[in-house]
This record gives structure tokens, C-alpha cells and sequence, in this order.
């Protein structure tokens, strides 16, 4: 007695459903920095729709060249424990355990000072709120809003990202000088 259930029939094709990659149709790899032009036109959009808190973080992010993980759980405290933004930070990043010290250029302490004026924030408390002022910025978040930032000025959001703007101020600098040794010197390394 055969079983027909079990033995596949010689004579009848097997049927494989076909998997789509991940990143079928997705740029991947690197994301290149954003250009002088596109940092000036972001800020400029930021300040013109009056959104403090994004352009506090636009400029943190572009001043301080860390990952979108780290930037997400930047504390007030760690910028501006006295109300104010200090003209240097220092930050332990998530992923090597290490200290990042980093300028804060005029612009982005303005930002960062107006936007602690219009919110209030304590010195305990992350810098950037998320959702319902719970806790921080999610990094989900964070990615959405460089999205729109990118978006916003006519750029496709696909081939930039979070990482984009970690890479502006390291190229420029690299492009100004010739020297990216030289950067970290400039940033009190």
C-alpha cells in the first residue's frame, strides 16, 4: 500500500514561494555626508518653522559626530548643567564604552539654549523628549526626523541617513584641511 500523501509525486513541480531580501530595491552601505549647502538649507527650514527642538538637534548632531544612539541619550546635564550650554561636552559613547569630547559651535549653543528656555527642561533629564515627554528621543525617532529634515529639502531621504550627519563636520573638516588628525586636535583630543 503506497502512500500518497507522503512521497512527492515525480511528475508534479514543487512549489517554493519565493523570498524577497531585506534590502532588495534598498540602497545599502555607506551614506554619504550631507553637503555645506544641504546643513545651511536644513537650518535655515528649521529656523523659518520655528522648531527649536529639532534644529538644537540638527546642530548636536553635526557639532558632535556621534552615533544616532548616543545622540538620542545626550542629558541636559551633560551640555548644559547650569542652564546654559557649556563651549565643550564630553560624552560616553554607548558602543565603545569611550569619552568623546566635542565643540559646541555658537550656533548650536544658541539652539540649545533657546530650546532649554521654550521647554524647561532639569539637568536629570534627557535633552531631546520623545512622545508624550515620557523619556528620551528614541532612536526610531531620531531617524524619522533626519527623514523629513532630508525630505524637506528635496533631497531623497533613501540614500541619507542618521549617519550622514555624523559624517558632515569629519568631511568638511577633512576636505578644508587635508588632515582629520588635525580635527581631533581642534576638538581638545
Amino acid at each position: 500500500m503506497e502512500d500518497h500523501l507522503s512521497a512527492p509525486n515525480a511528475t508534479e513541480p514543487s512549489v517554493k514561494t519565493a523570498r524577497v531580501p531585506w534590502n532588495k530595491g534598498k540602497l545599502v552601505g555607506a551614506k554619504p555626508p550631507l553637503r555645506p549647502s544641504h546643513v545651511w538649507s536644513i537650518r535655515t527650514k528649521l529656523q523659518i518653522e520655528g522648531k527649536k527642538r529639532d534644529l538644537a538637534l540638527f546642530n548636536l548632531a553635526i557639532d558632535s559626530k556621534l552615533r544616532g544612539c548616543d545622540v538620542v541619550a545626550v542629558r541636559v546635564d551633560d551640555v548644559a548643567p547650569s542652564g546654559y550650554s557649556m563651549d565643550r561636552a564630553t560624552i560616553r559613547q554607548k558602543k565603545t564604552g569611550g569619552p568623546v569630547r566635542f565643540e559646541l559651535t555658537d550656533q548650536t549653543r544658541q539652539a540649545i539654549d533657546e530650546y532649554l528656555r521654550l521647554t524647561g527642561r532639569k539637568p536629570d533629564q534627557f535633552l531631546f523628549s520623545g512622545r508624550g515627554d515620557k523619556g528620551g528621543l528614541t532612536t526610531r525617532q531620531y531617524a524619522r526626523l533626519v527623514f523629513e529634515w532630508i525630505a524637506s529639502i528635496g533631497l531623497d531621504p533613501a540614500k541619507f541617513g542618521t549617519h550622514s550627519l555624523r559624517r558632515t563636520k569629519a568631511v568638511l573638516f577633512y576636505r578644508r584641511t587635508g588632515n582629520l588628525r588635525a580635527d581631533a586636535r581642534a576638538e581638545g583630543d
